[in-house]
């Protein structure tokens, strides 16, 4: 089985590739169930998310599985293969398997340090169990990407001197208003982002937050933690008006912010500016707002100049953070070359377990008049015998696997205990058996 990711990211792709490949997260099952129809794709996990979308897959062949992927990517979201090309990136074995792990330390991410990518990953992975998309190579795989990001973060200060999303609204929004005493902010989704960025708004002064959700409850709950207002979802064109800053996170496929809307909320407040974020991806506000006086506009993607600052300390901890995912990839590579011995480790116990049947049957044979007590001891005492003896060899056989001499160990293995002719036999007496039992 070959490990391959393929995808884009802020590096790559513009906001505006980005938003045509994301998944939405009540589509996201669906897509995993229409990529899972292909012979030649064996496990498989999407991870969408503002920054990237990216496909983790376990497949037969490398290139037919990168090229199905690529085929699917274009036809699932209706974007010609020549876009595509120029954005995607392709990662194949080890180099996968570093992907995932720099992901989810967030080493890859726009903001390095920042805490949100592990659960959105952990979401990702909930979302591919659902629909049994993974098996034993990617659930062992994601299980120690999260177990890696959580070293990263105990070890070392990575997100200490992350600069967050947050902390760029706040240092945009200084430069259009100065001052941020006495501001109204107004919060169009509930997403974690869109919290925290509000949070460092208040921090830095803001004076009311507005908060407009589709769900109203849930406005409700947000607002009350930061002493503000809740404002139904069909009433928030209305209320544009009252917000010197809006910042929009929502799972919307589509624009709900538009020009319209926002010169009339322009004309209201007498042409004092408004400061709008977007971090939705797709993208929620209609960027043609950034045209009007007075609107100033900005995407995720213009954000990445203001995480720049702390780029130091940031890189000092990433050194640490690289070094420890280094160390991860050898510790998974050696797990994943021990499933080699597997299928070594099964030959040699049913080898083991024919012999002890043969021998405890022609026993039994010469035992005339043992009770069934005493049967079943000497039964469960072969058969004790057979796996203290088959122990110590599937241990061996695990750990040499995974040397790079390994394939030449398990092929002694086989040679010793002559297993593959002893693998003939047995399938040649199940097959009369079978053959006896129809007749």
């Amino acid at each position: 089985m070959n490990i391959v990711v393929i995808g884009l990211n802020h590096t790559t792709a513009p906001v505006e590739i980005r938003e045509k490949l994301a998944f939405s997260e009540d589509r996201i099952q669906h897509a995993l169930a229409t990529l899972m129809k292909h012979d030649g794709i064996c496990e498989s996990f999407i991870l969408s998310t503002c920054n990237r979308v990216e496909i983790y897959a376990c497949v037969q062949d490398c290139e037919c599985g990168v090229d199905h992927i690529k085929k699917f990517l274009a036809r699932y979201h209706t974007v010609p293969s020549s876009i595509l090309e120029e954005s995607l990136y392709v990662h194949t074995g080890e180099q996968g398997i570093k992907h995932l792990f720099r992901v989810a330390s967030s080493l890859d991410s726009l903001v390095v340090g920042e805490p949100q990518i592990l659960g959105q990953l952990k979401d990702a992975f909930d979302s591919a169990l659902d629909v049994k998309a993974t098996g034993l190579i990617l659930n062992k795989l994601i299980k120690k990407a999260i177990s890696v990001a959580k070293r990263v973060r105990t070890e070392t200060r990575i997100s200490e001197s992350g600069v967050s999303i947050g902390f760029a609204a706040v240092e945009l929004a200084k430069k259009i208003f100065g001052n941020l005493e006495g501001k109204t902010a107004m919060l169009l989704g509930a997403g974690d982002m869109a919290e925290r960025a509000a949070r460092h708004l208040q921090d830095n002064g803001i004076r009311s937050v507005l908060v407009v959700n589709r769900t109203f409850d849930r406005a409700v709950e947000l607002a009350r933690e930061f002493h503000g207002s809740a404002v139904p979802f069909e009433q928030f064109s209305s209320e544009l008006m009252m917000a010197d800053i809006v910042i929009c996170s929502t799972g919307a496929r589509g624009f709900l912010v538009f020009p319209e809307m926002v010169s009339t909320a322009i004309k209201e407040r007498r042409s004092k500016p408004m400061f709008f974020i977007d971090i939705s991806v797709p993208r929620n506000i209609d960027p043609r707002v950034n045209d009007l006086d007075n609107a100033f506009l900005y995407t995720i993607d213009d954000l990445e100049g203001i995480v720049s600052l702390n780029k130091e300390g940031r890189a000092r901890e990433a050194k640490k953070a690289e070094k420890i995912v280094q160390q991860e990839i050898k510790t998974y590579l050696q797990w994943e070359q021990s499933l080699d011995a597997v299928p070594v480790i099964v030959d040699l116990r049913e080898h083991m377990e024919e012999i002890r049947k043969r021998e405890l049957r022609k026993a039994l044979a010469q035992l005339k008049g043992i009770t069934d007590k005493q049967r079943n001891v000497i039964e469960s005492m072969s058969a004790a015998i057979v796996n203290k003896i088959a122990h110590t060899p599937a241990v061996v056989l695990k750990k040499t696997a995974a040397h790079e001499d390994g394939t030449e160990w398990l092929s002694f293995a086989r040679t010793l205990f002559n297993l593959d002719g002893q693998k003939r036999i047995l399938k040649k007496i199940k097959k009369n058996s079978e053959s006896k039992r129809s007749d």
